[in-house]
């Protein structure tokens, strides 16, 4: 189980980055909350069924309230905001640089709510990845357009935040339950504030085809279920800021893959940037393994 658990990191960012690149494909065909409603509402169908097959256990009054409240923040805020200001014509590209900001703010939040010690060296890392971040999305910035607007950038930063404390909430109040209940009543949370700002400021015009139907299969299976569980996992297992820092990566990623897809230009700099996130992000999430050894030639020492 230890060995399988090394990869989540790694594979839950490559998860996480293909969620920009479904919002691409669906963005011209549905409202932003009006997508996001539909997909909270049929992830939480499939995780209600899949519960009794996989011998889920209920969650409590209690965990559901925390769970539902976390799916709020993580699922509703943070992706509501984010389509909103992507439909709204803010550049995907600077988008992304200002939720590069969460890791930072989530640490904080970490440290003041969680009692997480972050060392000298998490901060260096933390800095490290953000300025790599800004090195990967830099070539991007020249062609901002009209779509960054003091609306679209307060809907960034209220995305950032709304992530960051719902995976301290989460982590916090709702990690103890069953991870399948308990990412059920997130979606349930996500969905009502979705469906909410739907019916208060959209027309719901939804285009039917293959695009939107594609994305709609990849991001309720591939991100509501697969990404969020491991996100789940790794909320559960570990430090705050260690996973938080894991979203650094996801731009680089996010830039290969659109590459890859779109042709999408990537230069010199850009790959710079994404060894200079790497680092940063290792620097940040490493284990202290010699300190470990030493207190355990310590503990060997007082046996003996």
């Amino acid at each position: 189980m230890q060995s399988i658990k090394r990869f989540i990191p790694a594979t839950f960012v490559v998860l996480w980055a293909t969620g920009f690149i479904g919002a691409r494909y669906a963005m011209p065909w549905a409202e932003p909350f009006t997508f996001l409603a539909a997909r909270f509402v049929i992830a939480a169908i499939l995780l209600a069924a899949l519960m009794p097959v996989l011998g889920s256990k209920r969650a409590t009054r209690k965990e559901a309230l925390h769970a539902t409240g976390a799916g709020v923040l993580m699922h509703g805020v943070y992706l509501g905001a984010v389509f909103w200001a992507i439909h709204r014509g803010m550049p995907a590209g600077f988008s992304a640089l200002i939720v590069g900001l969460q890791p930072l703010i989530t640490a904080v939040l970490a440290g003041k709510f969680l009692g997480e010690a972050i060392l000298p060296r998490h901060w260096l890392g933390l800095g490290i990845g953000l300025i790599g971040i800004v090195i990967v999305l830099w070539p991007k910035l020249g062609a901002l357009g009209g779509g960054v607007t003091a609306a679209t950038l307060t809907a960034s930063l209220v995305s950032v935040l709304g992530m960051s404390a719902g995976t301290i909430w989460q982590k916090r109040f709702a990690s103890g339950g069953d991870l399948v209940a308990a990412t059920m009543w997130q979606y349930v949370g996500g969905a009502s504030l979705m469906i909410l700002a739907a019916l208060a400021f959209e027309t719901h015009t939804v285009i039917i085809n293959g695009e939107l139907i594609f994305a709609m299969a990849w991001l309720v299976l591939v991100l509501s279920l697969g990404a969020i569980f491991l996100l789940m996992v790794m909320i559960r297992d570990g430090e705050m800021s260690k996973v938080a820092s894991l979203f650094y990566l996801v731009p680089a990623v996010t830039a290969i893959i659109a590459w890859a897809l779109f042709d999408e230009q990537l230069n010199a700099l850009q790959i710079v940037g994404m060894a200079i996130t790497t680092f940063g992000v290792g620097l940040a999430t490493a284990r202290q393994t010699k300190g470990r050894i030493e207190g355990l030639k310590r503990t060997e020492e007082l046996r003996n």
